[in-house]
């Protein structure tokens, strides 16, 4: 019967030996700057973009704004989902409408129409 002794030493090298025994060295500001990738650069926005009104605008505030203005009820009317006719939060609407294309398009609408009317 082999039975091992558990204060034996056993051959395994552990990492934090391995890393005791080598050397550290510094790198240079320019070896830095080599093992960097660059960057990606952002594209600039067009005029158009720049001209719409949605551009930028998360549909968090678009929600928040609306609810604000008008509130639950009215947008329950305009909009015929449950997320905003029993027990309406932003959680769920902000969940149904990041599903929901039609409904989102909806919102949106509502949303340019408020802010004409603010003009």
């Amino acid at each position: 019967m082999d039975i091992k002794n558990k204060n034996e030493t056993t051959d395994n090298v552990k990492p934090s030996d391995e890393l005791s025994d080598a050397v550290l060295t510094t790198k240079s500001e320019e070896a830095l700057n080599e093992a960097k990738p660059e960057k990606r650069k952002r594209k600039e926005a067009t005029a158009e973009q720049l001209s719409n009104p949605l551009h930028g605008v998360k549909l968090v505030e678009i929600l928040e704004s609306i609810v604000a203005h008008y509130g639950w009820p009215y947008l329950a009317k305009r909009v015929n989902i449950r997320c905003f006719i029993y027990n309406p939060t932003m959680k769920s609407s902000l969940g149904f409408l990041r599903k929901t294309q039609w409904a989102r398009e909806f919102v949106e609408d509502i949303y340019l129409e408020m802010l004409d009317e603010k003009k």
